[in-house]
């Protein structure tokens, strides 16, 4: 009996975009599915295993699709179209998006994408609550009033639930593991997006600064210039309520 075949959303009124993904020269364990408006997206997202937002779609932001899906699943999601400078790559992926890919006619770029993200949560449930794929499926961590739950993906500061996006729990997560290792730039990005990463690491700056506000203190990540990030000392409540 053969692999089951990845189930793809692709978001994209685009005919020729439909067409191409539909024909193409794709292994046969992708399996598309198309459907043209974000809000039809939102309807049937948990039934796949990947998404493809096409960000020239009328109606609803492809970034507001995302930022929506992802408050709900860590599903894969690839964002095609809007992806040529700097700041759209950083907004997509602000906006939980795991690649941004240009819109072409050749497939090879998006293909090696989807490949990509397909194997680094091919080891994890996709869905709500689904662990991404640089959590560790370990036991709680604490840092003060701070808990980061691996297994449920969820974080607490005083109590209070903090919202994440999956590639800020990743990067929170691998800054508390090791609270006293100076981690190097090259190596979060390695981690926390992926090693052959191709775009600015101003996005690692993005989501550290994301972190910081969410979290309510700068103090939570020391900065060493020009090295990388570490886990800072835990804040008093007084500094934790203006970052």
């Amino acid at each position: 009996m053969g692999k089951p075949s990845t189930r793809v959303l692709l978001v994209s009124d685009d005919a020729r975009l439909s067409t191409a993904l539909h024909h193409p020269p794709l292994p046969a364990k992708y399996f598309v599915i198309s459907v043209p408006t974000g809000a039809q997206a939102l309807e049937s997202f948990g039934d796949f295993d990947l998404l493809l937002l096409d960000s020239s779609t009328p109606g609803m932001d492809s970034h507001e699709v995302c930022k929506r899906i992802r408050n709900q699943a860590s599903v894969p999601i690839i964002i095609v179209g809007a992806c040529a400078n700097e700041i759209d790559r950083v907004l997509a992926l602000n906006a939980g998006a795991d690649y941004c890919v240009v819109k072409s006619d050749s497939l090879h770029e998006l293909q090696a994408s989807m490949d990509a993200v397909m194997r680094r949560s091919s080891s994890c449930p996709v869905g709500r609550n689904a662990p991404g794929p640089s959590a560790p499926a370990g036991e709680i961590l604490v840092a003060g009033p701070l808990r980061l739950n691996p297994r449920n993906r969820d974080v607490t500061l005083d109590g209070r639930p903090v919202r994440l996006t999956p590639k800020e729990f990743d990067l929170l997560s691998m800054l508390m593991e090791d609270p006293d290792t100076l981690h190097t730039r090259k190596a979060i990005i390695a981690r926390v997006w992926n090693e052959h990463w191709f775009g600015s690491t101003r996005t690692l700056d993005v989501h550290i600064g994301a972190l910081r506000q969410k979290l309510g203190s700068y103090d939570w990540i020391e900065t060493k210039r020009g090295i990388g990030f570490r886990l800072g000392s835990v804040p008093s409540a007084g500094a934790r309520d203006s970052p």
